[in-house]
């Protein structure tokens, strides 16, 4: 990359250069025009299709180091990148630029008795931090959704990506520069040190606004734990698919069998099928026999494996997020124990119901307190492009700020404008 830092290089000392030159790069971010954004977006799509074959051969040496260091099959499908792959990298830069630009929205307008016009006004954050694993695509992902924004971001990919990364921070980097934005506005962590992330979660000296991880349990609890500036959380995905007395049994089959097996690495694939014991002993055996024979392994508690013989689930394969073809199978007693389940085993990240019973499809949409809920719908739509985000920085599973997908306007905050003729306060 074209950064020079200067000496001595200690990653504390690059990091803090990196933070400078985020705040600095800030305010020409914040106060471009939206017109601006939109087209740097543009000139960064075509620039990751322009730099198609140095980004493929730059993620095919990560492939072959990673797979030499034994990383896991779910780690390796996410970090791979082919030819479709980027083009839908590219695509939804492309598509973010097309979104309606957030800022100097107001969302709030009011008028007090003394004549004071109030607004709530959305403007950016500020600079971003974002720490995530292997999947080259988020920096393309976090780095669109920043700018259209207002922010700048500073970050840290996982080493097994990290050529990938930076060939596609500098596609990224290049579009800014087409039109006029400072490039530091999206700047990679050049070091695999994890000293970096250290500096990262102490702020930069007050440099970064907010972090966000992407990535396993170890890394979000690390943040968690250590980050002295607010922090989004992106936890794991425990998923459930409910498959309810009133479901459609060839309905239930598609869906089980997408929403685990499309892709099991990613964060919305299901890892825990709960079926309704009044249907449990006609319906399990099919869905069983189809999971198996797309290769499929099966983990069951006693009600289960009464029905179909499968491996034993034990109490931690509950909450396990497998990222594998592995699925654990529980037969629940109506949607009362359904949703009990999920309350206590899911991340409250996405969790289905498949039935043809809206009644009970409502109780579960209201009573499930998980960021998505759906109903009749695979898990696996859980992401910022199929909501129309083009593309997400993660699933948001706290409470607080954002949840579910977050997008662009999760990356805002809001500012109040007062206007007055003269009011004194009596």
């Amino acid at each position: 990359m074209t950064i020079q830092f200067p000496t001595p290089q200690t990653p504390e000392a690059v990091m803090l250069a990196l933070g400078q030159r985020a705040r600095q790069a800030a305010k020409a971010v914040r106060e471009a025009s939206a017109e601006t954004r939109s087209a740097a977006l543009a000139a960064m799509a075509r620039h990751i299709r322009a730099a198609a074959p140095t980004i493929l051969a730059a993620n095919g040496e990560d492939m072959a180091r990673s797979q030499a260091e034994g990383l896991s099959p779910a780690m390796l499908d996410r970090l791979k990148l082919d030819p479709a792959r980027l083009e839908a990298m590219a695509a939804a830069v492309e598509d973010v630029a097309g979104q309606a630009d957030l800022l100097g929205e107001v969302m709030v307008d009011w008028t007090r008795p003394n004549g004071l016009h109030m607004q709530r006004v959305r403007i950016p954050i500020g600079v971003i931090g974002i720490i995530y694993e292997s999947r080259p695509n988020v920096t393309a992902d976090a780095g669109a959704l920043c700018l259209r924004s207002g922010n700048c971001v500073i970050l840290r990919g996982g080493s097994d990506a990290i050529g990938s990364s930076m060939a596609i921070t500098e596609a990224l980097r290049a579009g800014l520069s087409e039109v006029g934005l400072p490039e530091d506005a999206i700047q990679l962590v050049p070091t695999t040190d994890r000293a970096a992330v250290g500096a990262m979660l102490a702020g930069l000296e007050g440099a970064i606004d907010m972090i966000i991880p992407r990535g396993g349990k170890s890394l979000v609890a690390r943040v968690q734990n250590e980050a002295r500036v607010p922090v989004l959380s992106h936890l794991e995905g425990i998923c459930h698919t409910y498959i309810h007395q009133a479901a459609d049994p060839d309905k239930a089959e598609a869906l089980i069998l997408n929403a685990k097996l499309r892709r099991t690495g990613v964060c919305g694939a299901t890892e825990t099928m709960l079926v309704d014991a009044a249907i449990a002993p006609s319906l399990l055996p099919r869905l069983a026999a189809a999971l198996i024979a797309k290769g499929c392994e099966l983990r069951g508690d006693a009600a289960a494996r009464a029905i179909v013989a499968m491996g034993e689930a034990n109490e931690q394969d509950w909450s396990t997020e497998y990222l594998a073809p592995i699925l654990s199978v529980a037969i629940v007693a109506g949607i009362d124990a359904a949703v009990a389940h999920i309350g206590r085993y899911g991340s409250g990240h996405t969790d289905c119901i498949v039935t043809e019973d809206a009644v009970a499809a409502e109780r579960f949409l209201h009573e499930v307190d998980s960021a998505i809920v759906l109903v009749n719908a695979s898990t696996q739509y859980a992401d910022g492009g199929e909501f129309g985000f083009g593309g997400e920085i993660g699933i948001g599973t706290g409470r607080l700020h954002a949840r579910g997908p977050v997008g662009a306007e999760g990356l805002t905050t809001y500012k109040y404008v007062v206007r007055g003729t003269g009011q004194t306060r009596p």
